[in-house]
């Protein structure tokens, strides 16, 4: 089975010069121990903090005909990553961010980012996207690597959005498109 370190690998290649410090400095370490799956070795979010990246989260990848980010555990693996593999200042654009998207969301929807609908999310993470918010361009480019790198490096990103073939098939020229699927990985 595929485990998390290489799957991580091969993440960097997906983006490139562009890839969020804390998840090229955990893909690269190959002295360091493996990443652990225990919590954090320090809490990095508040926890209306938490609440919001996991809303967020599921808005990036959410729940459809398969499991979505947060039951892939990607909130958690954002914090884990910043925790452990990020220096302080790679922290600034993440909690720039939220704390952007909380107050426009009081701003516009007089409640919680956390607590809005999923079209409201939707209009605030678009929002960040489009950097029309103060550090939402970089915000945004962040957020979706860990939330992208969390999903799928985890169970279930690689064993049920992906089909997992420890070996593939053969190799057929002719097969037709219309009948993939699943993205393998292996």
């Amino acid at each position: 089975m595929i485990d998390r370190r290489t799957a991580l690998a091969g993440v960097v290649g997906m983006f490139g010069a562009g890839l969020f410090a804390p998840i090229a400095r955990a893909a690269q370490a190959s002295k360091i121990p493996v990443i652990s799956d225990g919590p954090p070795s320090a809490a990095v979010f508040t926890t209306a903090q938490r609440a919001l990246v996991s809303a967020l989260s599921e808005r990036v990848i959410p729940t459809t005909d398969t499991p979505g980010a947060i039951a892939a555990g990607v909130p958690a693996y954002i914090e884990k990553l910043l925790a452990d593999w990020s220096m302080p200042e790679d922290r600034v654009p993440i909690l720039a961010g939220l704390a952007a998207i909380e107050a426009r969301s009081q701003q516009d929807y007089k409640l919680a980012a956390a607590q809005a609908t999923p079209v409201q999310q939707d209009a605030l993470l678009t929002l960040a996207m489009n950097d029309q918010l103060p550090s939402g361009g970089k915000f945004f480019e962040a957020f979706r690597q860990l939330v992208i790198t969390g999903y799928y490096t985890s169970e279930i990103g690689i064993t049920q959005e992906r089909e997992y073939l420890p070996v593939p098939g053969e190799y057929n020229g002719q097969f037709p498109y219309s009948q993939v699927n699943k993205v393998y990985s292996a």
